[in-house]
């Protein structure tokens, strides 16, 4: 089990002034929807953007953190 505050605090950790979204679906802590808004993805893979989250998550996902389903975006442009 893992807590959406630990997952909050390793996101922001490596990914500094990212907009992050965490729900819990089954209530459990071992199964999360994470949505990860960041500069950080510009000019990035899709697949490299994910590897980055999971690196930021240090191994947890399928071990403490059972499942997670994970939406990486990157940030609107203003105005």
């Amino acid at each position: 089990m893992m807590e959406a505050s630990e997952i909050m605090t390793l996101l922001t950790e490596s990914l500094p002034g990212s907009r992050i979204e965490i729900e819990d679906l089954r209530g459990d802590g071992n199964h999360y929807a994470v949505t990860v808004e960041s500069r950080a993805f510009v000019g990035v893979p899709l697949v490299d953007q994910h590897r980055m989250v999971f690196a930021a998550l240090q191994g947890r996902v399928g071990g403490i953190l059972r499942g997670i389903t994970l939406t990486t975006l990157l940030p609107k442009e203003d105005g």
